[in-house]
């Protein structure tokens, strides 16, 4: 036998040798791969995760294989692991948008933030346009008041397509540099989700305000407000912490920037002294301290400090209303009937405060009959077709034992808004004053329902359990 013949004998036997081994391998690698998408598709996501795994150890020119076992995983939601599988995919360079994506989320999910934050920057340059991670990406640096970089994501994913809360998101951050376009992304948002409608509206008129005021201190001021009501806190610290930058002799800038720090999960309380020695007469300042007071459990700094206010701003109904809410905490129910009484007096037109008025009486079992449910007539007749007033005075009705009455206006509220949790559960105990259980059950299950981890829905949970064990 001839050299040339001899070696090619030779690589044939070692070819079969080489089949003999990598065959079973490769049937084992396939087999594990269809039983890994016969348990995806079956929902069992653990198992698909350690098959899938298997078959990329198997047939290691699958790369892929690596991510979806990360991905199914993070579905069964076990993030260490997806985290590990990923990990690997990244490595083999063969990590998918969505596994870019799915990666970065099992580290925010893991609380390793700053890793999120990395793995979507990369992820965006990989793909450059997946529009999810640049959400993401926006995400992070809204947490981390990054609002240069947030901006600057939000307008490249704008770029690649149109989104409510990202032109929301937008609108929010040009609130403090350019109002124009402000209004003009914060306008798309509304237009494209209604659920924007409430927020934007605010967000306008505080622009509307900002815009009247030459001042730039002002301007900042009243955009930081507005920011404040649509709880955007992280921003209008910003917006306060500008003003305080354009005239640190604004004596609201620094009571502001207090609030803006405490909401934030700071103290706020320089702030709130550096406010006060900068203009001991203004009634925002005490206003604000009184509710830093309020927050800290000291109710009669909160008083002296509410009272303060109403001096310097004597017609401003709302420092009446602090002040009546404040004796109500010190316990001298009968100073602060007579503060919310005066605030009626004040604005008598306006409904709000006789609403209030009704609700000190019903929280307190205090002259219900003689002034409570008198004040929520007087609220329901000059708003007619408010929610809340209306569940006020049905409650009222009913806490003065005309239930019949109770019922018709609770249940009016309730078609004016059927999410209205307290009128449910207003309804709920009305009906077991008449002694109608089954509606009441039903009734206080819907409140439940509509307000689990809240107030109501709490209250509802108690009353089914002490009336339906």
């Amino acid at each position: 036998m001839c050299i040339r013949t001899r070696t090619l004998s030779i690589i044939g036997v070692l070819l079969l040798i080489l089949a003999a081994v990598i065959s079973p391998i490769l049937y084992s690698g396939y087999a594990d791969l269809h039983s890994a998408q016969t348990a995806l598709a079956d929902k069992k996501y653990d198992e698909a995760a350690r098959l899938f795994e298997l078959a990329a150890t198997h047939l290691i020119w699958r790369a892929d294989l690596w991510e979806q076992a990360g991905l199914a995983a993070y579905r069964n939601g076990n993030n260490i692991e997806a985290i590990r599988l990923l990990e690997i995919a990244h490595d083999k360079k063969s990590l998918s948008s969505q596994g870019w994506e799915t990666l970065g989320t099992a580290y925010w999910d893991n609380s390793d933030h700053q890793m999120a934050l990395t793995i979507w920057q990369e992820g965006s340059q990989s793909y450059p346009s997946d529009v999810v991670l640049y959400d993401r990406l926006a995400l992070v640096y809204h947490e981390n008041g990054d609002y240069a970089s947030e901006q600057k994501v939000l307008v490249k994913r704008l770029s690649l397509a149109s989104d409510a809360s990202a032109h929301y998101e937008l609108g929010l951050l040009l609130t403090l540099s350019d109002s124009d376009r402000a209004v003009t992304e914060l306008e798309s948002a509304s237009s494209m989700d209604p659920q924007f409608d409430s927020a934007v509206q605010t967000l306008q008129a505080a622009i509307a305000v900002s815009d009247t005021e030459s001042d730039p201190a002002k301007r900042f001021i009243a955009i930081g407000r507005g920011l404040g009501l649509v709880e955007e806190w992280g921003l209008a610290q910003n917006a306060f912490e500008k003003a305080v930058s354009a005239n640190a002799k604004n004596a609201e800038a620094w009571a502001w920037l207090g609030e803006a720090r405490q909401q934030n999960g700071q103290d706020g309380s320089d702030d709130l002294n550096q406010a006060l020695a900068v203009n001991s007469n203004d009634a925002i300042v005490h206003a604000l301290r009184g509710l830093y007071w309020k927050r800290q459990g000291n109710n009669i700094q909160a008083l002296t400090e509410y009272l303060q206010a109403a001096q310097i701003e004597p017609d401003n109904p709302a420092w009446q209303v602090s002040v009546g809410d404040a004796y109500t905490k010190t316990g001298d129910l009968v100073s602060a009937l007579a503060a919310y009484q005066k605030a009626t007096q004040l604005v008598p037109n306006d409904a709000t405060y006789w609403r209030l008025l009704a609700m000190f009486c019903l929280d307190n079992d205090l002259y219900i009959l003689e002034i409570g449910l008198p004040a929520a007539k007087q609220a329901a007749q000059l708003a007619p077709n408010d929610p809340q007033t209306l569940d006020v005075l049905g409650w009222s009705y009913s806490n003065a034992g005309l239930l019949y009455n109770a019922e018709q206006n609770l249940r009016h509220a309730i078609k004016l808004s059927p999410d209205l949790a307290i009128a449910h559960l207003h309804l709920a105990e009305n009906y077991l004053r008449q002694g109608d259980n089954t509606s009441a059950f039903n009734e206080l299950n819907l409140t439940v329902q509509l307000d689990k981890e809240g107030t109501s829905g709490q209250s509802a949970a108690q009353i089914l359990n002490q009336y339906f064990p």
